[in-house]
């Protein structure tokens, strides 16, 4: 369907100034706006490193269009960071989703699999939302169905279920996907893409918020290598 000539042109007037403000908060990120400081720091384990956290939800949309440029973030940071993920509880439609990730992770499989999961649920809209449609999938991918079972049963995953919660709860966590910098700066796309006590400006698109989350991301690493010297 083709646009009205004036209906065209508000609409790449609109998505020129959504390009022009998100570079504008990415440019100057300020404290309370595009980013949270945390009133209570939180330890880290990562040394001279900078400790990155993604909290995250398999079922999430916003944490599935975001994955691709994270990752291509993280490989740009190299050795510089540490980079952790979390997944977050909900309810017991999640439980399976998140005992999957950490089961996934405890065998070694996370790299190999991650992506295969968010693929799962968004493209093929398969729910993963009980253990036995966990376990088909697992099978169907290649997984030993029975190792998986009894890692994923484990005493060791339940206290990574309880960790999770505990660090959803230390750092505040009201939204995902959303990143913690060196347990002491919070920022998501939809911080950085806010105007100070504003909402993302108008003609600024979900892709847009994610650069800007990543320009701020940035920022945020930066700062914290300078406050470790």
């Amino acid at each position: 369907m083709r646009l009205p000539r004036r209906l065209f042109c508000t609409a790449l007037l609109g998505l020129a100034a959504g390009v022009q403000a998100a570079s504008a908060l990415a440019a100057d990120p300020q404290a309370g706006a595009q980013y949270v400081v945390l009133p209570s720091p939180q330890p880290t384990d990562a040394g001279k490193k900078i400790e990155v956290i993604e909290f995250f939800a398999y079922y999430c949309p916003h944490c599935y269009a975001f994955e691709p440029a994270l990752e291509a973030w993280v490989r740009k940071q190299g050795d510089d960071i540490v980079f952790k993920r979390v997944h977050v509880p909900r309810d017991a439609s999640v439980l399976p989703q998140q005992r999957l990730f950490y089961t996934l992770d405890a065998m070694g499989l996370l790299n190999q699999y991650h992506q295969k999961v968010f693929d799962a649920m968004h493209q093929q809209h398969l729910r993963l939302s009980s253990d036995e449609r966990v376990f088909d999938w697992v099978a169907q991918n290649g997984i030993d169905r029975a190792k998986f079972i009894d890692t994923y049963r484990s005493f060791g995953i339940q206290a990574k279920l309880h960790r999770a919660a505990a660090m959803m709860d230390a750092y505040g966590v009201d939204r995902w996907p959303l990143v913690v910098i060196d347990g002491r700066f919070i920022t998501s796309p939809s911080h950085a893409g806010a105007g100070a006590g504003a909402g993302a400006p108008e003609g600024t698109t979900e892709a847009q918020q994610q650069q800007t989350a990543l320009q701020v991301m940035d920022f945020l690493v930066t700062k914290a290598k300078a406050d470790k010297r």
